[in-house]
């Protein structure tokens, strides 16, 4: 039977394939990832299972980031919390608490939405809604292009269609049989019509039908709105949570 740590580090690691950065180093067990664009996800350490003690990755963080004029990022999940106590008594500050939830996939009801586009790589109006809805600049618009070329995972990105165009959009990565859910937006105009529910339904029935036995999302522990509507749709239960610890601009 599958533990707790077991099954968190399984979800841990199959976020990490969902959101890959283009450069990325290993680094005394640590993963070091650095990218273009303001994602902490990809530029920041992040502890891998087995990870130990975390004084040679903070310090080779530390010196890669200050290489690429960036400031330095840490990231601290629940499932490996021990870079924390290190970073604490410094200038890092504490931001984004987030949290993981997980949902099975077995008691998927209902059927697919016929009328949601779900595509294999995301098309020009796709794209071009999300940079609107993000309000991406042309850099952070590149950055995404490049996560998602990035992506060697079977994936499917899903459109729900309102008033002739996209309302609302969301992608999915599987790793072997867990789905890992990114990019969940709705356009604002349109919001409150049910439609990122429908984006994401469409990306779990299309996981369940090629073998997924559960899906797993992220989102920011504040962001209420977005917590009611993964729970509607099943994401009821929490494995984990994790924040970052930022360090100053060395810019300032």
């Amino acid at each position: 039977m599958t533990s707790d740590i077991d099954l968190a580090w399984r979800v841990e690691e199959a976020c990490l394939n969902a959101w890959p950065s283009p450069r990325q180093l290993l680094v005394h067990g640590y993963l070091l990832r650095a990218a273009s664009g303001g994602s902490k996800r990809q530029n920041s350490v992040n502890p891998l299972r087995g990870s130990g003690a975390p004084e040679k990755a903070i310090a080779a963080g530390q010196a890669l980031y200050a290489s690429l004029g960036r400031r330095a990022i840490f990231r601290v999940p629940d499932i490996a919390p021990q870079m924390e106590p290190l970073l604490a008594g410094g200038d890092y500050t504490v931001v984004d608490e987030t949290c993981t939830l997980f949902r099975d996939l077995a008691d998927l009801s209902g059927s697919p939405d016929p009328v949601v586009r779900l595509t294999p790589a995301p098309d020009v109006e796709w794209l071009a809604v999300r940079d609107a809805v993000n309000r991406a600049d042309a850099a952070a618009a590149q950055a995404f292009r490049d996560t998602v070329d990035a992506l060697i995972l079977p994936r499917a990105f899903s459109a729900a269609p309102a008033e002739g165009r996209i309302g609302a959009f969301a992608f999915g990565v599987l790793d072997d049989d867990v789905l890992v859910i990114e990019s969940v937006a709705t356009v604002e105009r349109l919001r409150g019509r049910g439609l990122g529910r429908r984006a994401v339904s469409a990306l779990l029935h299309w996981a369940k039908n090629q073998g997924a036995r559960a899906a797993c999302l992220q989102v920011v522990a504040a962001n209420r709105p977005a917590r009611a509507l993964y729970r509607g749709l099943g994401f009821e239960r929490e494995l984990y949570r994790y924040h970052y610890r930022v360090g100053p601009d060395p810019q300032e």
